[in-house]
């Protein structure tokens, strides 16, 4: 089990930097005029996309050994759950928000992008305070 959550950690942190740099892209997105700009952005983002999916998928899978080896017990493990189902609803939201660039349909400015940017790093404060102090 120590190899399985160290997997897990490692899957997990490698996913969260995806999770805060693609935002940060799109915020960089939103502000720049020139079509070559967008164009390399557009590119960087789906391969960001596409490379950090399968390391969430992997995150994810192996939280689930740990939960299934180690059992469903406490409060803090349902909340945490909770808040990793919508950071999977967070990931597959950037996911749109990238096709939507691709199409050149973005409506929101780089503003509303810098505050979506925040979002993951407040679950992730959250989620190491629960698993650490396990408070209910």
């Amino acid at each position: 089990m120590p190899t399985l959550k160290a997997l897990h950690i490692i899957f997990v942190v490698s996913w969260f930097a995806g999770l805060f740099y693609l935002p940060r892209l799109f915020v960089n997105h939103a502000m720049v005029e020139d079509d070559a700009t967008r164009a390399r952005l557009a590119l960087m983002e789906h391969k960001l996309y596409r490379f950090m999916t399968p390391l969430g998928i992997l995150a994810v899978a192996l939280g689930l050994w740990l939960w299934f080896g180690y059992g469903f017990s406490g409060g803090w493990l349902h909340l945490k759950t909770a808040l990793v189902l919508g950071l999977v609803g967070y990931h597959l939201y950037c996911g749109r928000l990238l096709r939507d660039f691709a199409a050149g349909r973005n409506t929101k400015s780089h503003v509303w992008y810098r505050v979506f940017n925040e979002i993951p790093v407040l679950v992730l404060f959250v989620v190491v305070f629960l698993v650490v102090l396990k408070p209910f």
